[in-house]
């Protein structure tokens, strides 16, 4: 189903339009089942992306308000969007495994989502610790166009970002410029000696939630996938 078909007509029956439809499903796991929502788009799906929450053991969902709007942005330019609750959180089976199996729990939504929507092309990202995640998953898998990540947590001596490197898919980092886990001076820093093919976007005075600041991050997102590097990753229009 490619869209809900609301009718908002006059008594004319002029007017219909439709909305995004968002569903609830559920994904096989090899600890049974993971919690998921699927947004499609209103048009022609042109790609299809699976976005990862932030920490679990810091109350983490898919419901995080950056996952969510993540969703609605690249839904808005074309995407199938899954987002998904990692192994032991909400209604999703298992328990925080570190994030090892955490990578695990990515994949099963890339299985799911390419099983589904075969023949489109996949991104995968997320926010925070989902996006080291899944970008560390996307970054290995020959099925992944393109990762992107939003508000990176940017600490060298805890967290690698080496995979990065190397590579040619193309990567959209969006941060904070006072992003309390990692600034924008920071995220440029860090890009700068991992390769050309990452997109730094900056978002000034917005913090690691991207609080108050929703419209520039979905605007960030949207602008790299409709005219900038991510564009030729998607489907003809």
């Amino acid at each position: 189903m490619l869209g809900a078909l609301i009718d908002l007509s006059n008594d004319s029956g002029e007017h219909s339009y439709l909305i995004p439809d968002t569903s609830p499903v559920l994904i096989p796991a090899s600890h049974g089942h993971l919690e998921a929502l699927l947004r499609e788009p209103i048009v022609l799906p042109r790609g299809a992306v699976v976005i990862c929450h932030p920490h679990p053991n810091y109350g983490g969902t898919m419901h995080t308000k950056a996952v969510y709007r993540g969703a609605e942005a690249l839904s808005d330019v074309g995407f199938v969007a899954l987002r998904f609750n990692f192994r032991g959180v909400g209604a999703s089976t298992g328990s925080y495994d570190g994030g090892i199996g955490e990578e695990d729990d990515v994949l099963d939504a890339l299985n799911w989502l390419q099983a589904e929507y075969p023949g489109l092309p996949l991104i995968v990202g997320g926010f925070s610790f989902g996006s080291l995640v899944g970008m560390r998953v996307g970054a290995a898998d020959s099925r992944v166009s393109g990762l992107f990540g939003m508000g990176l947590p940017i600490n060298l001596e805890r967290y690698d970002y080496s995979f990065l490197s190397g590579m040619e898919k193309p990567v959209l980092v969006v941060q904070g410029e006072r992003d309390e886990f990692g600034t924008g001076e920071e995220a440029a820093a860090l890009i700068t000696g991992l390769g050309e093919h990452i997109r730094l976007v900056r978002i000034p005075d917005s913090d690691h939630y991207f609080t108050g600041c929703w419209d520039e991050l979905k605007g960030a997102l949207r602008g790299y996938y409709e005219s900038g590097p991510g564009f030729p990753l998607m489907l003809p229009v």
